[in-house]
């Protein structure tokens, strides 16, 4: 009965070994991915990413944005406002649903 007992515990400590050296690895793969240099085609992705973030952020909008550009925005706005009934297009609508919360509120 006790070489059971030991048995079983040695199995239940061998598997919460494991568990944990798995997890130890699976992170420093994940920390030694992250230190290590990117691929360069991935680096020259990234670069580009970044530089036309910061240009859009200077420029307050879409970055080399023609005149095209602004027309055909403003022609689909317009459009878009036409179908739905007009109301600001770029600001999140605000729903209202009165009476449905005051039954809620007297359950």
């Amino acid at each position: 009965m006790a070489l059971h007992r030991l048995f079983h515990l040695s199995s239940l400590l061998r598997s919460a070994v494991s568990v944990t050296l798995r997890r130890n690895i699976g992170l420093s793969a994940v920390v030694f991915n992250k230190a290590r240099d990117l691929d360069p085609v991935q680096k020259l992705f990234l670069d580009k990413i970044r530089e036309y973030n910061a240009k859009s952020k200077t420029a307050g909008g879409v970055f080399e944005a023609g005149p095209a550009y602004q027309k055909n925005l403003t022609e689909e706005m317009t459009k878009l406002q036409r179908l739905y009934g007009g109301g600001d297009l770029t600001k999140f609508p605000q729903f209202k649903f009165p009476g449905e919360f005051e039954t809620l509120k007297s359950c």
